[in-house]
Formats: C-alpha cells, sequence, structure tokens
C-alpha cells in the first residue's frame, strides 16, 4: 500500500484542498530559486493563489528559457538548495536539442515510484503478474523507475532493457522462456518485436497487457499492437519534468485519453496565443505545475508543448462511482504537434500517414523520409511487409493508395522484415520521419 499522503484522494474535493495547499507550498519552495525570485512578482497574495487572476501573475515556462541556461546557472539558479539530499538524475525527454539533467531529491523519488505504480492499477495489473520492461534502461528514467515500483504491487520483473542493450532476438528468447503476462516498452518497440516474432515463428501468446509510454498511440497504431500481439494496450503519459502524470483507465472507453494525477500535478489547458484558459473540450496547450515532485527543480507552470484537450470526465456511472480513478480529469492528446513534411507544395501530416499506414493489415512497419533527387522532392516509403505478401503488386498498389490519399506518389521501398528494428533500436524513440533534404 502506498503512503497515506499519496493514495488516490476519496474525492474530487480532496483534490481540490490538497492543490490549494500544495500550490502555496510549491511558490514557496520554488522562491528559494534565484530563476524565480527574478520572475515572480513581489507582492503576490498566497492566501488567493486558487484565483485564476492571482495564479496567472506567475509567469510560463517553457523549454527555451531553460535551454538558455548553461549548466552552471541552471544549477546554481534555478535549482534551489535546500532539500533532502540528491538521489539520482532524470534526463529530460525529447528528442531536439541539448538535454538537460534534472537532479530529483529522494522525497521526489518516492512520490515518483508511486506515481509510475499507479499506472500498473489502471491497466488492472497486480499481483502473481509477471512483467517484461523493453523500456531503456539507461539515463532516462521511465524503464528502471517501472522496473522499481513493480514490486510495490506485487509483479515481478525481468530488467529487459531496450534492443541496445538486450538484442530483439534475445528478447523474444525471454519471452518465450520466462512467459511474462505484461509487457511495457514504447510504441515503436512493441511494433518490432511483433515483426520480429512473426518472421521467426515466435508466439507471444503469454502476454496479455501491454503498457506504453513516451510516443504517440493513434487508434490504427494501438489496433496494430494489440492485433499482433492479441493482447490489450494501455498507453501512459508522464514528462521528466514532473514525473509519470497519468495514464489510460481500464474503465475508461479506449483512446478516450489519461486519467491526469490532480493531487500531484495541477495543470491547466490555455490558448497557445492567449494563454487564456480554453472551454472544456477545446484544444490548447498542457502547462504543468510539480506539487511534490518540485524538491530541488521548482516547475511552476510548466508550458510542455503538449497540445491536449480537457475533460472533467463524469465520476458517476448508473448511480454509482465508478472506481478509484473516476475522481481524476482526462486529459487527450490532439496529435497537433507530430510534424508535417511540406513536399511538393503538399503539407503531409506525420500523424495522418502514419495512420494510414498502419491500417494497412499488410505493413508490419515503415519509415518515411523526404529526400532531393535530381532537384525533385520525393517522398521515400521504407516498409516491411507480412510474410505471404506480394511484394511488388503491395509496392505498387500502395503507391496507388498515397497517391489518391495525399496528392503524392511516393516511392516504395519494400525491405527485409527487421530492418527498421535494427536501425531504430538504438534509438530512444524511433526516427520514423525523416527530413533528408
Amino acid at each position: 500500500m502506498p503512503p497515506a499522503e499519496l493514495s488516490v484522494p476519496a474525492s474530487r474535493e480532496a483534490i481540490r484542498r490538497l492543490q490549494s495547499e500544495r500550490k502555496r507550498a510549491a511558490v514557496e519552495r520554488a522562491l528559494q530559486s534565484p530563476f524565480w525570485k527574478k520572475r515572480v512578482p513581489k507582492k503576490i497574495d498566497f492566501q488567493r493563489l486558487d484565483d485564476p487572476e492571482v495564479w496567472h501573475q506567475i509567469p510560463i515556462l517553457d523549454k527555451d528559457m531553460l535551454r538558455a541556461l548553461p549548466d552552471a546557472q541552471f544549477y546554481g539558479e534555478f535549482c534551489h538548495a535546500s532539500h533532502d539530499g540528491i538521489a539520482e538524475f532524470w534526463r529530460s525527454g525529447g528528442v531536439t536539442g541539448q538535454p538537460l539533467f534534472y537532479p530529483r531529491t529522494f522525497r521526489d523519488i518516492e512520490v515518483g515510484l508511486e506515481s509510475f505504480a499507479r499506472t500498473f492499477d489502471c491497466a488492472g495489473a497486480g499481483r502473481g503478474e509477471r512483467a517484461h520492461v523493453s523500456f531503456p534502461m539507461g539515463i532516462h528514467p521511465v524503464g528502471q523507475i517501472y522496473s522499481r515500483c513493480a514490486g510495490s504491487r506485487g509483479i515481478t520483473v525481468n530488467w529487459a532493457g531496450a534492443g541496445t542493450s538486450t538484442p530483439s532476438p534475445l528478447q523474444l528468447e525471454l519471452i518465450q522462456r520466462l512467459k511474462p503476462t505484461l509487457w511495457l516498452g514504447m510504441s515503436s518497440y512493441a511494433l518490432h518485436l511483433a515483426n520480429l516474432a512473426e518472421a521467426r515463428g515466435v508466439e507471444l501468446g503469454s502476454i496479455k497487457r501491454i503498457m506504453t509510454s513516451a510516443e504517440p498511440v493513434s487508434q490504427a497504431k494501438r489496433d496494430k499492437i494489440e492485433r499482433s500481439f492479441g493482447a490489450k494496450l494501455t498507453d501512459n503519459f508522464g514528462m521528466t519534468e514532473a514525473g509519470m502524470m497519468g495514464s489510460e483507465w481500464k474503465e475508461d472507453e479506449p483512446g478516450l485519453g489519461f486519467r491526469i494525477w490532480t493531487d500531484l500535478y495541477f495543470i491547466e489547458v490555455l490558448d497557445p496565443k492567449s494563454l487564456e484558459p480554453v472551454k472544456e473540450g477545446e484544444v490548447g496547450t498542457l502547462v504543468v505545475t510539480a506539487l511534490q515532485t518540485n524538491n530541488v527543480t521548482p516547475f511552476l507552470r510548466w508550458s510542455s508543448g503538449d497540445l491536449v484537450t480537457y475533460s472533467e470526465a463524469d465520476d458517476e456511472r448508473d448511480g454509482k462511482k465508478a472506481g478509484p480513478f473516476s475522481v481524476f480529469p482526462r486529459i487527450r492528446h490532439a496529435h497537433r504537434t507530430a510534424g508535417f513534411f511540406k513536399v511538393r507544395g503538399v503539407n503531409l501530416g506525420h500523424q495522418d500517414l502514419e495512420d494510414f499506414m498502419f491500417r494497412h493489415l499488410e505493413i508490419g512497419d515503415f519509415r518515411a523520409e523526404v529526400l532531393n533527387e535530381g532537384g525533385n522532392d520525393i517522398l521515400r516509403l521504407s516498409i516491411e511487409i507480412r510474410r505471404g505478401t506480394d511484394r511488388e503488386s503491395f509496392a505498387k498498389t500502395l503507391s496507388g493508395k498515397v497517391k489518391e490519399a495525399f496528392e503524392l506518389a511516393p516511392q516504395v521501398v519494400v525491405l527485409e522484415t527487421g530492418t527498421l528494428a535494427r536501425e531504430f533500436e538504438a534509438n530512444v524513440k524511433a526516427a520514423r520521419f525523416l527530413d533528408r533534404r
């Protein structure tokens, strides 16, 4: 059982009380930082932080501001020195820019372990299950924190790590031998393992639940992974600046969004331009204030760059309380930050293309590249296809369908199964879309 102060609150009113207390503590703690002393108005009314007009006096913090700080300034001015001791460092997420390494105190880790463990509860995974963890085990925290917190739920763990540390063929062998019921990893790596398993005739039938994080999971991608494994997928949401923030809940319809631990993280969904709160259901930028994991890194009103919609979510069904996680609201990604290619005047959204590709049952995995050859931009789709599919015929059919859907005639290259997995394994997140012009 988690410590009482980290247990799931009994009601939304209890969450509001916790937020009120912890927001004030978060601001007071942040003012120990020279960085925030310069930014927070000196006359801010601590008694009225629940009033949006007062709370919005605290300026937004974003990635560009942090990246502009040299290490000495980040550790000496942004971080504050009064804490319970540094336990470890967490590498900032993302795939662009110079990464930062955030100090985490022993109290931060205690909270972090419980916030990750809640995702097991949301997925319906518990005592007696056996987990195969394929998240990276290096300087990114997700793999090692998941492995460390599983014991609090009575779950056995194989610390496999990503394909860079445990090659994919060995991962399949371990799955066959140890018969895990739960697989955890990036959604892209789930696809790679499933494709390799099919090519080698390996059964993945012991796995009943899949837990992913760190990458967008569209409905088409979810369907493909669940079909390949014969298992239910639960996606989870977090960020290094805060911790694991939420999870899809087994009582909700798949794809509705993440239940967010609002007792641990105060969230706002704001208009990207005006920075005013948007209405429920409207797309806005996600702003997060860590209420517990702020003992050395004071992330106040952190703009993560995620575009989401917010829903209070009904907490009762048929007159009965739906369960412990019904007290939390949901956010759902708008999938508008995944980027796009502009090829010959056509805007090609990455998410749209991924959905299109994974709707084809013949495709195991793919990579999209834009190149310039002979003065012309071309879209190259490198694909892996299922056994028994006619390579030449399918490539021709796919090319025609892409042209019909996106007004671009691609160059389709059919690869041997496992080629993309070997190339992707070296990356924390799969480089599925590449602009090589």
